[in-house]
């Protein structure tokens, strides 16, 4: 018999599987001493998030070094969008590979929000990156490609999985968007449990007294897990986007099949106590009708009419993207000084 766990971090680790929200190999090798992470999360906000730190300079270099090196007579100039996109894509990589070591399942690496909306460009950049891990080192099979859940991204991740990619449905905040993840073939779906701008703008955030009953996104979740099982899904629930240690626990009491779990968190998770296993008791399932049919035919048309009627998805769908837009620029422009210096 195991002993009980004396941290909550050990706690919700017996009860899901955590993945590493951060591409910081500093946080994953303080919080594996006796457990590494499965997964490791990326977006454009992470990315920008590293490019920015001072010790993080001379990768950030190296992922520039490399983009000019690849570039021909014939290939993108200096500076072009092209060139810019290399360097980030590289340097997505280059974190990746640090902490690799500290995972026993997949890095991930997420498409461009510029692609979101367009199927052929979000397959030549995923296509793109699995590419790039190869080319360090890393093979296809410890690669995730996270993409947005548009109907255009995935019709797109169905072709990737087709052609042996995995691929996580992310910017999801609706039962809709994850079925037709699951027809898609998608490894994962990723429900954000709090709407991407809560990390970003102080006050939006809000605090519930009885987190698991009252937050809605925990029926989504519950809801989601339901629909998928109802249809035989192999499709895994990872829940993303945590603010406090209480939507952590909250969260494992809906017994997802992962969670990903920013640094911060993790690291008061590790100091903390366990708690009474009553606050894991699952919340009542209120029952409602799943989206029937294959969401995904006549070019994902019955995904798009859901959505389309899902204002307050659709809504948070758009912010999520125009953040990572925005993140994006901002470490395309750290990225266009680096490449034009002498």
């Amino acid at each position: 018999m195991s002993a009980p766990a004396s941290t909550l971090l050990e706690q919700i680790r017996s009860l899901v599987t955590v993945d590493l929200d951060a591409m910081d190999p500093d946080i994953a090798a303080r919080l594996t001493r006796q457990t590494k992470f499965c997964d490791m999360t990326s977006n454009q906000a992470i990315v920008h998030g590293q490019a920015t730190r001072p010790e993080r300079a001379l990768l950030l270099k190296h992922a520039v070094e490399y983009a000019k090196q690849k570039r021909t007579s014939t290939g993108p100039a200096l500076g072009s969008v092209d060139s810019v996109q290399d360097a980030i894509d590289v340097f997505t990589v280059l974190l990746a590979k640090e902490v690799l070591p500290y995972l026993t399942g997949n890095v991930h690496a997420q498409t461009s929000p510029s692609t979101a909306y367009d199927k052929n460009r979000t397959i030549s950049h995923a296509k793109k990156l699995v590419q790039l891990f190869s080319d360090f080192g890393i093979p296809s099979s410890r690669v995730c490609i996270k993409i947005p859940a548009t109907p255009e991204s995935l019709l797109a991740c169905r072709d990737l999985q087709n052609d042996g990619i995995q691929t996580l449905a992310t910017c999801l905040f609706s039962v809709p968007q994850a079925v037709a993840a699951s027809q898609a073939g998608c490894v994962y779906v990723a429900p954000y449990f709090n709407e991407l701008r809560v990390h970003f703008q102080e006050g939006l955030w809000h605090e519930y007294a009885d987190t698991k009953n009252q937050h809605p996104m925990c029926q989504t979740i519950m809801h989601i897990r339901s629909a998928l099982r109802e249809i035989g899904s192999k499709t895994l629930v990872m829940p993303a986007s945590i603010v406090t240690v209480q939507e952590t626990i909250a969260l494992a009491s809906l017994s997802p099949d992962h969670l990903t779990i920013s640094g911060h968190i993790l690291d008061l998770l590790s100091t903390l106590p366990a708690v009474e296993s009553k606050q894991f008791d699952a919340p009542k399932l209120i029952s409602v009708d799943f989206p029937t049919g294959n969401l995904l035919d006549n070019d994902g048309a019955e995904l798009r009419r859901l959505l389309d009627q899902d204002l307050e998805s659709q809504r948070k769908l758009t912010d999520a993207l125009l953040i990572f837009n925005q993140k994006e620029a901002e470490t395309k422009s750290l990225i266009l000084n680096l490449l034009t210096d002498p």
